[in-house]
């Protein structure tokens, strides 16, 4: 008797696909060489375009790192000026006090020259300084602690106990960084004075400019100069009455 044995059906999974051969077919070389160029292309821009932003960012950075502390200049510069009492004329009187801009000023308790002092009313009140709100405040120029640093540190001393019987003390507060010069300059009225005291009696400038220019030089070619210009509404007045001529 004979026996038959019928082959049974062999399926394969619906994820392999055969060619004509009938073996699995997969990605050609090409197919993968055209992959890796495409992928490579993407990755391209997209480094180009994040390279972009960083520098950018790094840029915006940068200037908003460098104008910090100039716009802070500025405002304490205009806060000061814009608050200047009434000159003392080399005599004493109450709530005044002296204006100096120009070259070597000599100003009590500040070991190198000033560039301008002023008694200004922008002291803020508080516990633990018991004074009134006019204090005295200059802006000098200062060797920078780092050897390596460019330029010259300006700083703003301000003396807040006016009447101190023993050597004042002054608070020094760093404004600026990588400056090479700085001029006040003020206006009389009719023209800009590199001087000007009142503190002598023989002086004409008896009173407070009408305003004071403020030049900053900066040291590198690629900073803009600070330049900037403040009136000055504080006048003084008299209660001398004047001859009439009328009947």
């Amino acid at each position: 008797m004979k026996t038959f044995i019928h082959a049974s059906r062999i399926t394969h999974p619906p994820s392999l696909r055969f060619g004509a051969t009938g073996h699995a077919r997969g990605f050609t070389l090409i197919e993968m060489i055209l992959a890796i160029g495409v992928a490579a292309i993407v990755l391209i821009a997209v480094n180009a375009a994040l390279f972009t932003a960083l520098h950018l960012r790094n840029a915006a950075t940068d200037m908003v790192d460098a104008a910090t502390p100039v716009d802070s200049t500025v405002n304490f510069l205009k806060r000061d000026l814009q608050g200047c009492v009434t000159p003392t004329n080399g005599t004493a009187k109450i709530l005044s006090g002296s204006f100096r801009a120009g070259n070597a000023i000599n100003s009590v308790g500040v070991s190198e020259p000033v560039a301008v002092e002023m008694f200004t009313t922008t002291g803020a009140l508080g516990s633990s300084q018991p004074w009134g709100e006019i204090q005295r405040v200059t802006y000098e120029l200062k060797n920078p602690t780092d050897g390596s640093a460019r330029g010259k540190d300006l700083y703003r001393g301000v003396l807040r106990n006016l009447l101190a019987v023993s050597p004042p003390l002054v608070e020094e507060q760093f404004m600026l960084g990588g400056v090479e010069s700085v001029k006040f300059s003020c206006y009389d009225g009719a023209q800009w004075q590199e001087t000007w005291d009142t503190t002598s009696l023989s002086t004409l400038n008896t009173n407070l400019p009408l305003a004071v220019k403020v030049d900053i030089q900066m040291i590198g070619a690629n900073l803009q100069p600070v330049e900037i210009v403040v009136p000055i509404d504080a006048v003084a007045r008299t209660n001398m009455v004047f001859a009439s001529t009328g009947n």
